[in-house]
C-alpha cells in the first residue's frame, strides 16, 4: 500500500484538456499561473488573453490545452478534489476504529490548506481560496447534467462517497449519511467564504473552526 501512495499521479478527466498540461513545462505554467491570476481578480475577470499576458504567452497556445476558461475551472477543482482524496485515502487507511477513521476524515475535508511542496507548480492554499469562492460555477450551469454524465464531477463525488462509508462504518443505522456527508464538504466551503464575506452569520472564525463545527455536529447525531 506504501508503494501504491509512493508512485501517486493524480489524473484528471481527459474530456477536460485538450492537451494534458502536466505533460510539458509550458502546460504546468498555465496552472500555476491561472491559479494565481483567478485568486487576484476573480473568474469572471479570468481570460486567456490575460493569462497569456502574465505567463508571455499567445493566448492561442493555452487554447491548445483548454477549450474554455468553464473547462479550466472544471479541471482545477478536479485536480483540488484528487489531492484532497489523495490526503483522505492515505491518512485513514491504517485506521480501524471505525469512529476515529470518520474523525479524521472530517479533520482532512476541512482543515485549513497549506500548500504541498510535493507539487511545486501548484499552491494548494491559493487553490483552496478558489475552490471556497469560485467551486459552485463549475456546478451551477445549464450543462451540469451533461457534464455529470460525461465524469466531470466523479472526483468530487468520489470524496463524499468516501464520508458516506465512514458514516456507515461508523453508525450503519444512521439514515441521512449522504446528505451528512454531502452537507460536510459542501458546507466547508460555504461557511469559509462566510468567514471571509458575512461575518455576522456564521460563529465560525480563525479561532472557531470549521472542524469543530462538524465534529460537534458528528458527535451529535451519531
Amino acid at each position: 500500500m506504501q508503494n501504491l501512495f509512493t508512485s501517486f499521479k493524480i489524473t484528471i478527466n481527459d474530456k477536460l484538456y485538450v492537451k494534458d498540461p502536466e505533460t510539458s513545462e509550458l502546460g504546468k505554467k498555465i496552472i500555476q499561473n491561472s491559479i494565481i491570476l483567478i485568486d487576484e481578480i476573480g473568474f469572471e475577470s479570468f481570460t486567456f488573453k490575460k493569462l497569456g499576458v502574465k505567463i508571455q504567452s499567445n493566448e492561442s497556445s493555452i487554447y491548445r490545452y483548454f477549450t474554455n476558461k468553464h473547462k479550466l475551472l472544471v479541471y482545477l477543482s478536479s485536480w483540488y478534489w484528487s489531492w484532497i482524496e489523495y490526503n483522505l485515502v492515505f491518512e485513514t487507511n491504517n485506521i480501524s476504529n471505525p469512529v476515529e477513521k470518520l474523525v479524521k476524515g472530517i479533520k482532512i475535508v476541512t482543515q485549513k490548506i497549506e500548500d504541498d511542496q510535493k507539487t511545486p507548480h501548484i499552491d494548494e492554499s491559493i487553490l483552496n481560496r478558489i475552490i471556497i469562492s469560485e467551486f459552485t460555477k463549475t456546478l451551477l450551469t445549464k450543462e451540469v447534467d451533461e457534464e455529470n454524465k460525461e465524469g466531470f464531477f466523479s472526483v468530487y463525488k468520489r470524496v463524499i462517497c468516501r464520508i458516506i462509508e465512514m458514516i456507515e462504518e461508523a453508525n450503519p443505522n444512521y439514515p441521512y449519511a449522504k446528505s451528512l456527508a454531502s452537507s460536510i464538504v459542501e458546507g466547508t466551503l460555504h461557511q469559509n467564504y462566510l468567514k471571509d464575506h458575512f461575518k455576522n452569520i456564521t460563529n465560525l472564525s480563525d479561532d472557531n473552526s470549521i472542524t469543530e463545527f462538524y465534529l460537534d455536529i458528528i458527535k451529535k447525531v451519531l
